[in-house]
């Protein structure tokens, strides 16, 4: 997600940052660049997070695994995210006393670095921000629109009677949904060519296929926006019709599943502790917020919930305005019966009272979610205190 300061998630991640986030601390020793995204080598970034892990004294770490929430002593946290597996859901059923809700994820094919066409896709960033943290492979009409034939003719992996209900999650829909709404969609959307000058032709493209790295040394690149549900040997067929990738080598191809949330505005007392059992918590994905670091904030706010509720103590939640606060609420308070999975976005933030342009607006949320953190930090988070925005961090790199 983007470490901007002028975007939602951006300032999810100051936030967090202000909280002294161990995640996100180790994150950035795994950053690779993305443009305004934090990316990571997830490589990487999962042995320095296990690394610290073992290293803390306070952990104990027990290999085992966990069929069923009554063996484990109170207070606990399950935080097994959306693919939990079957015991311990069945356990947490019968816990809730009702289903289940689900949605669809999908996740995007990897490329060999190698196997890409560097004649045809160029480095660059929308808008020319000079690090060229993409490459991006230029379609014209004619190839956009085989394209698009080509996606919509293609064998998919049907879903099952049980999963047709199923909603996919609108932040990761996969490519052949986006373009059933429409066969402009993709060119309007992370296929737009706006802002990108190609170095042969001077000209934005009709439109752009844009890869972003996926580790620190830049050995496999992710194809941005084309999580996809079609059969693996389309995927190769298609894909590699794309200018620069005919050569492609796919190191992981694109695929779906069904993912598990709790109705938490339902289910879940605004400390994320169960309605049934106070000193049983839930954590991350399976709270209803979709994202990676959307999850590591809620776990940072649920370790707090748990350390006061045991000591005693009171600790007041960050203040709905903040961006920590509009998510909990999101999951928390939004009553809906078609409770979705959500990441932090400008709806989720409390609505304005003046009226103003869209981007005026936007600046002033971000504002106001700032200052009203920073007053609740006073009071509620003794000791030191940052006044540094992460993307200053990314500068640095």
């Amino acid at each position: 997600g983007s470490y901007a300061s002028h975007s939602p998630a951006g300032a999810l991640k100051w936030e967090a940052e202000a909280l002294g986030c161990k995640i996100l601390e180790t994150a950035w020793k795994a950053y690779v660049p993305a443009g305004m995204a934090l990316g990571i080598d997830r490589e990487l970034f999962a042995k320095n997070v296990t690394d610290v892990i073992k290293a803390h004294p306070n952990i104990e770490i027990i290999d085992r695994e966990v069929t069923h929430v009554d063996e484990v002593p109170r207070p606990t946290i399950i935080a097994t995210g959306p693919l939990t597996s079957e015991p311990l859901s069945q356990s947490m059923l019968e816990h809730f006393g009702d289903k289940f809700l689900y949605f669809f994820d999908a996740i995007a094919p990897i490329i060999d670095a190698d196997s890409i066409d560097r004649d045809i896709a160029w480095e660059a960033d929308r808008n020319d921000r000079g690090t060229g943290d993409y490459l991006n492979c230029p379609l014209d009409k004619e190839q956009y629109e085989a394209l698009i034939d080509s996606i919509e003719a293609a064998e998919k992996v049907e879903a099952k009677d049980f999963e047709k209900d199923t909603p996919f999650f609108e932040g990761c829909m996969p490519i052949e949904e986006m373009v059933r709404r429409g066969r402009e969609t993709l060119r309007h959307g992370p296929l737009s060519g706006k802002g990108l000058d190609n170095p042969k032709t001077g000209r934005w493209p009709y439109a752009v296929v844009q890869l972003r790295k996926e580790n620190k040394a830049a050995t496999a690149y992710n194809l941005v926006g084309f999580q996809t549900k079609m059969k693996y040997p389309e995927q190769k067929r298609i894909f590699r019709m794309i200018p620069g990738l005919e050569n492609a080598e796919f190191l992981k191809l694109g695929s779906i599943h069904r993912n598990l949330f709790i109705h938490s505005p339902k289910r879940l007392n605004e400390d994320l502790s169960s309605k049934k059992d106070p000193l049983l918590f839930f954590a991350g994905q399976i709270t209803g917020v979709e994202g990676y670091f959307e999850s590591t904030a809620i776990g940072l706010l649920v370790a707090r919930f748990l350390k006061a509720k045991v000591q005693g103590e009171t600790f007041t939640p960050p203040p709905r305005a903040s961006a920590l606060g509009s998510l909990l609420h999101g999951i928390t308070k939004e009553d809906k019966e078609n409770f979705q999975p959500t990441n932090i976005n400008f709806g989720l933030l409390p609505p304005l009272e003046k009226r103003m342009k869209k981007r005026d607006k936007r600046d002033r949320q971000l504002a106001v979610a700032r200052e009203a953190f920073l007053e609740w930090q006073k009071s509620a988070e003794p000791g030191p205190k940052t006044e540094v925005y992460v993307e200053s961090r990314a500068a640095q790199l």
